[in-house]
């Protein structure tokens, strides 16, 4: 089997997170500067088999589009055009910050530890995947 990749897109970094290749367990991956992205996935694609990517979609409460889209949608067309055969799939990821700093506090991260951002992001694009990973499940 093949690879999912989460992607916790933002604007100055992006949290990565990656199933094995089972798809049965969602591992964080690392923080990129958002710069590097469309580079370090073409790499990353050389590399490893990958099936679908997730890309957490940030949504307000009212199920809308939150304006963070508005950077994020032409990231989705660049995607989608540079790499076509790569199914791509966007998913709520409202509250995954808070839950990654949630995660953090429980897993005993000091203070210090918990300010650095990247690790944040890339725990954050570890539970967008878990919950698209436990979605699927939900929806066999």
């Amino acid at each position: 089997m093949s690879r999912i990749l989460a992607i916790d897109y933002g604007r100055k970094r992006t949290g990565l997170a990656v199933t094995d290749p089972a798809q049965m367990i969602a591992s964080p991956l690392e923080t990129i500067a958002t710069a590097e992205l469309p580079s370090w996935l073409d790499e990353y694609f050389r590399k490893e088999q990958v099936e679908t990517v997730v890309i957490g979609m940030p949504r307000r409460m009212n199920n809308q589009p939150s304006e963070s889209y508005t950077y994020i949608e032409p990231f989705i067309r660049m995607f989608r055009k540079r790499f076509p055969q790569v199914d791509l799939q966007t998913f709520d990821e409202r509250f995954t910050s808070v839950l990654a700093h949630r995660a953090m506090i429980e897993g005993g991260m000091k203070r210090k530890q918990r300010q650095d951002k990247t690790v944040v992001d890339k725990i954050a694009a570890c539970i967008i995947l878990e919950d698209y990973l436990n979605n699927r499940l939900v929806n066999i």
